[in-house]
């Protein structure tokens, strides 16, 4: 954490107050220049659980791999200095990872904010909060992180299998998640409602590149590339529109063969974008062995893409996945 003086006390008093009592909380200072330290320092005082580690600004990966590489748990939580959990947070995700064969779970959320919340975030929250099986998690995981970081909940050996956080041009932690479903680990949401998400302008996800549309394709493309589109394998990018166009650039970028658009408008049939021909689905002419992949946005678009996926024989995970 770094300068979150303004709600550290009530995220730190969050975790102290926490229904399960055998845990550790490791705060690390990322250079911040307020009041933080001081703040978790009085916790460290009073509560041998409480750890501080103070370190020159060095990145919000640097400080998440400090608090990964010092925790001595079988277990490793993630949370947020600006954030609140809920009382049985801890208990209720050690009782899924005790009692399932899963390497990681996150927990649903709650959006909060001063301002209120915007409805696209309504919309993202309602969307994590439905993961609660291992298999919606995996056909999801390349729609957006399917696990929230300040939920995630892991099994030490698991990140330490996959080499934990990196410092990547795109999300670090979807980086971490698609790098744990590569590896084969199942996880899922828990369906209680663990986490109080506090939306404000200065979050990361807001001010940093790294967290960009454009950068959440990049990373979704590279994971792609060494997966489903591995050993040269064809993309079929199926939605020609804003979604779809920034897709195939980023496609094209990695060195990834699109072998076409399809489109059911009839209006975009026919025609090409960046010189790769939009036909319609079904058109004998798209090689059946590429990858679709489904890259329109919203629940009921990528319903109905499933649906066609179906009745071309298409598999989930194998050779169709939804992207957005």
């Amino acid at each position: 954490m770094r300068d979150e003086a303004e709600f550290l006390d009530r995220a730190l008093g969050s975790l102290a107050e926490q229904s399960f009592e055998n845990f550790e909380v490791i705060v690390v200072d990322d250079g911040s220049k307020d009041t933080s330290a001081e703040i978790a320092g009085a916790y460290v005082a009073t509560d041998r659980r409480f750890r501080l580690i103070r370190q020159q600004q060095r990145g919000v990966v640097a400080a998440a791999e400090r608090a990964r590489t010092e925790a001595r748990g079988e277990f490793v939580a993630c949370m947020d200095g600006d954030d609140c959990a809920r009382p049985h947070r801890l208990q209720l995700q050690l009782d899924v990872l005790q009692s399932e064969d899963l390497v990681a779970c996150g927990g649903a959320v709650s959006y909060f904010s001063r301002n209120g919340v915007r409805a696209g975030l309504r919309r993202y929250e309602q969307w994590l909060n439905s993961l609660t099986t291992p298999e919606l998690a995996a056909r999801d995981v390349f729609v957006e992180c399917p696990l929230s970081n300040p939920t995630l909940f892991a099994r030490r050996a698991a990140l330490d299998a996959v080499g934990g956080y990196r410092e990547t041009p795109w999300p670090e932690d979807y980086d971490l998640v698609l790098r744990l479903w590569a590896a084969g680990g199942r996880f899922r949401n828990v369906k209680t409602v663990v986490h109080d998400w506090r939306d404000h302008a200065e979050r990361l996800s807001r001010t940093s590149g790294r967290y960009s549309v454009e950068a959440f394709a990049r990373c979704k493309v590279h994971h792609l590339r060494r997966t489903l589109l591995r050993d040269g394998r064809q993309a079929l990018v199926w939605g020609a529109g804003p979604v779809g166009k920034m897709f195939a650039r980023e496609l094209v970028s990695a060195g990834v063969e699109v072998a076409g658009f399809v489109e059911v408008d009839p209006r975009k049939i026919g025609k090409s974008i960046y010189g790769i021909p939009v036909r319609r689905a079904g058109d004998p002419a798209s090689p059946r062995a590429a990858v679709a992949l489904g890259a329109v946005a919203g629940a009921a678009s990528r319903r109905r893409l499933r649906a066609l996926a179906r009745d071309q024989g298409r598999v989930d995970g194998v050779d169709f996945v939804a992207v957005a």
